[in-house]
């Protein structure tokens, strides 16, 4: 009762998604095989009736490539206008979201989803539009071609020779409300060609010769016809599931079989495969794992790995259920997926097991699948007697000591019966030989807790019951007591080795989830990409209790990246295997069918973006992985994929960074050169050509006059290329300062006497307190910086302007500022005019610098262990540029006075 509750009931999930769509607008896509089979058309017939209905329709955008059949539906829909952007000196018409969701209409139609918007949209690609139209609650019409699909880009390529650049993820196909399939035979299509009525004749012609050939046609309308029944096929199930539909609809063919630990499941593989592909259907191989599987020998779980893996290898999908009643998850997964029909295997069962054991899973699923056709594969006697054989392993040791372990807690409770007997009737004894059968299913398992049920049944006959220490029972009472109590015993020993097989399975499946989270926890402190690759290969390897190595791509070629323990190298076979999985992106090597002579396991690791590497492991002295073991391998993998990607990312993002501060610096430093070198050379020549062609004409003033444009512009060329040389020489930390102790009135001095000829009319007021210390600091450098911030102040300040030198010694610092009465520079640009090539924009009547000077002030007051920073000046006015530089201890005279005193 309680599983037909459980399979009446609604999907949460998709009564949870029936609720979002709800709120949300309905897309409603027209796809197509190929541009010209009419999706277009369609849309806007379509859209012609709704608008007869009194709804409310608009065009947002409509392609209509001056077909004229297609023009004339547009006649009598409102089409907003189109927003012009311009693009590399072109105009471009694209859609106006924006007058879109103002004039929010009940449908607008948008033609051509997979478009790429031009750089300034709101969104870069079309099928981003259409989403924020259907989060306002406007519906949608919609075109698609199937070769636009991400999943079939390479196909396409393959098929049509042709790199389609625009495309969309298969996810807004997957979510559209409904798909109108606009089918055109191939045949037509291309007479639709011939007449015009797709492209005008020139672009026909190129359009024939490649793409709209007949059998790239009819490829691409196979795959617009499979994706159409797989979208209809979805939705029905998504149907069945929210309205609690219990039976399958039988409107696709779907095989499902049931696979096991014995032998014949390979059989059953094998028939299935042939099934499905006689009614080219897709089929799923489902094994169940049950609370026993934990126990099962190796040798099974093997035999379960290799019949999932020929599974695969088949084409089949395949799943691992959880679960206690096979039959019954067989068939709720047979309801889930809408199967059709069902694979199982005959199970002989001897009659006294099928006593204890009751119905075989193959009779049990018989018995409840009414809904579904049964498909039962017989196996023949040389399958049945080689099962007999290798199904049943030798008993280890360890199993006969349990046995044994078993025998002592019977004898163990025994004894405590012949105490209890002292002063306690005869049933409560059978109380302890009950604790001790339970004691012992727990802690081994079902076999000892059914020997020590009936080794506790004939110990308390023999030694309790009248007459004692004989089998013989006088007392019918004692019959029913004994009886009852083996009956009991089995049924303890059953219910709590089961409990403890459960707990097992939970354990491992805890196990299991701490794994990955570890390793998750352990990748994600990982800050680049060999931090990374070591957790990885360490994280495996403690898994597996073996080896682990990663190999990533180099130079078109796999290079071992990291191993644990640390591997050199790998051999010639393992690297073939390790290469062909990186080709095909599927398992190679040892205990694969690809390769199985290599020494590893190779395992792909690849994220949506495509492959990333491959990931080695080795396990001692097993051949093939346990199916659980499998998944855990599958799921590590996937997450060091994702990882070793994300570090990939990084590296990218920061070389394009980098390379993008290449880019900007080379064209600051050709725009500084064409400016700052061409200026002074303009000035220079022109001076020189007046001296040599009217030097006789030209006075003794004028003449000086001219020298002296050519000094000072030759002294400005100059200090550019200084500059430049400074700079280059801190990029390459090459300058280090020759640090000696120093007055610091003395350097600033010396800077204003050399900059001289820069102040034109300025005034500069030096106001140092005189009980500042010597300062460690090299001169010619330090007279460097304060040189050339008075020169910044002159280029952005008045002249006949005030320019200020103050500086008082601080507790561990000196505190100097150099205060100008300009424009000032605004907030947003104070830190940066001290980035290489920077320049605040200047005005007409301002003299443009270099965008050097401050920076290499930087360079060197930060190599002397100081700060320097641009702040505004007093109650805003100006600009002063505040330099903090490291106080010492002066060394001192033979006096004992230090040398500042």
């Amino acid at each position: 009762m309680a599983e037909n509750d459980r399979d009446n009931r609604p999907s949460p999930d998709a009564l949870l998604a029936e609720a979002q769509k709800e709120t949300r607008g309905h897309l409603k896509i027209f796809l197509g095989a190929a541009p010209g089979v009419g999706k277009t058309y369609a849309m806007l017939e379509a859209a012609q009736e709704r608008r007869k209905e009194g709804i409310d329709v608009v065009i947002g955008v409509v392609e209509t490539h001056g077909r004229r059949e297609t023009e004339r539906l547009v006649q009598g829909l409102t089409a907003l206008p189109a927003k012009t952007m311009e693009y590399r000196g072109r105009l471009f018409q694209e859609m106006d979201l924006e007058a879109i969701l103002a004039r929010n209409p009940k449908i607008v139609l948008v033609d051509e989803l997979a478009h790429t918007n031009v750089p300034g949209c709101r969104h870069i690609k079309r099928y981003q539009d259409v989403e924020d139209l259907l989060v306002a609650g406007v519906d949608v019409y919609s075109t698609l071609n199937i070769q636009h699909l991400e999943s079939l880009n390479d196909v396409v390529e393959r098929i049509a020779g042709i790199k389609v650049r625009e495309t969309l993820p298969d996810s807004v196909l997957a979510t559209a409300d409904e798909i109108e399939l606009i089918d055109l035979p191939p045949e037509d299509l291309l007479k639709r060609l011939a007449e015009g009525k797709v492209y005008v004749p020139e672009q026909a012609r190129r359009a024939v010769s490649n793409f709209f050939s007949a059998g790239n046609l009819t490829a691409l309308r196979e795959m617009a016809l499979r994706h159409a029944a797989e979208r209809v096929d979805a939705q029905m199930l998504n149907y069945r599931r929210a309205h609690a539909v219990s039976g399958p609809w039988p409107t696709r063919e779907r095989i499902i079989v049931c696979v096991g630990d014995d032998t014949a499941s390979a059989r059953l593989v094998r028939t299935a495969k042939r099934v499905a592909e006689r009614r080219s259907a897709p089929w799923v191989a489902v094994y169940v794992e049950t609370s026993h599987h934990i126990d099962l020998p190796e040798q099974q779980k093997d035999r379960i790995a290799q019949t999932l893996r020929l599974a695969e290898q088949l084409g089949a999908e395949t799943v691992t259920l959880q679960g206690e009643d096979v039959a019954a998850e067989v068939v709720a997964f047979a309801l889930d997926r809408n199967a059709s029909q069902i694979v199982v295997g005959r199970q002989r069962h001897k009659p006294w097991r099928r006593l204890f054991s009751g119905m075989s899973v193959t009779g049990r699923i018989l018995a409840q699948s009414d809904a579904f056709d049964v498909l039962l594969v017989g196996g023949d006697d040389t399958e049945k007697q080689h099962r007999t054989f290798e199904t049943r392993p030798p008993v280890p040791a360890r199993d006969w000591l349990g046995y044994l372990i078993a025998a002592a807690g019977v004898a163990t409770a025994t004894g405590l019966g012949f105490i209890i007997d002292l002063w306690l009737p005869l049933p409560n004894i059978s109380v302890t030989f009950l604790v001790a059968v339970m004691l012992i299913a727990m802690k081994l398992g079902r076999g000892p807790a059914i020997f020590a049920s009936v080794a506790s049944f004939l110990s308390f006959n023999f030694f309790f019951t009248e007459p004692r220490f004989s089998f013989a029972i006088s007392d019918s009472q004692n019959i029913l007591t004994i009886v009852f109590f083996l009956i009991a015993a089995i049924i303890v020993s059953n219910l709590a080795s089961r409990v403890q097989l459960q707990v097992d399975a939970s354990k491992t499946s805890a196990r299991r989830t701490a794994n990955l989270y570890e390793f998750s926890r352990k990748i994600a402190a990982g800050a680049t990409q060999d931090d990374v690759l070591w957790a990885v290969v360490h994280h495996v390897a403690a898994t597996i209790r073996g080896k682990s190595l990663v190999l990533l791509p180099e130079d078109q070629r796999l290079t071992l990246a990291a191993g644990y323990p640390p591997e050199d190298e790998i051999s010639d076979k393992d690297s073939a295997a390790a290469d062909w999985t990186w080709a095909n992106g599927r398992p190679a090597g040892r205990g694969s069918t690809t390769l199985p002579a290599a020494d590893w396991l190779f395992l792909p690791l690849k994220t949506a973006r495509g492959p990333v590497g491959v990931l080695g492991i080795q396990m001692a002295g097993q051949e093939f992985l346990a199916p659980e073991d499998t998944r855990l391998l599958e799921a590590l993998a996937d997450q060091a994929a994702v990882a070793i990607e994300r570090t990939t990312l990084v590296a990218d993002v920061e070389a394009a960074r980098l390379a993008t501060e290449t880019d900007r610096l080379r064209s600051a430093l050709l725009s500084s050169l064409s400016h700052d070198l061409r200026t002074p050379l303009v000035s220079i020549l022109g001076a020189a050509s007046s001296l040599i062609n009217y030097g006789e004409d030209i006075d003794a003033k004028d003449s000086r006059e001219l020298a002296t444009t050519i000094q000072d512009e030759a002294e400005r060329l100059n200090r550019f290329v200084q500059n430049l040389l400074d700079m280059t020489k801190l990029g390459s930390g090459a300058l280090k300062p020759n640090a000696d102790w120093a007055d610091l009135a003395d350097i600033v001095r010396a800077a204003v006497e050399r900059s001289g000829k820069l102040l034109r009319g300025r005034q500069v007021k030096i106001d140092i307190d005189p009980g500042l210390p010597l300062l460690c600091l090299d001169s010619v450098l330090m007279e460097q910086v304060f040189f050339n911030v008075i020169d910044n102040a002159c280029k952005y300040s008045p002249p006949g302007s005030l320019v200020t030198v103050w500086a008082r010694p601080g507790k561990d610092m000196a505190l100097i500022e150099v205060c100008d009465q300009g424009a000032g520079i605004p907030e947003a640009d104070r830190e940066k005019v001290f980035d290489m090539f920077y320049r605040v924009e200047a005005t007409d009547s301002q003299t443009a610098g270099t965008g050097l000077g401050l920076a290499i002030c930087r360079g060197i007051v930060e190599a002397h262990g100081g700060t320097i920073k641009a702040e505004p000046g007093l109650n805003g006015a100006g600009t002063c540029i505040v330099i903090h530089l490291p106080l010492g201890e002066p060394p001192k005279l033979d006096g004992g006075e230090t040398t500042g005193a």
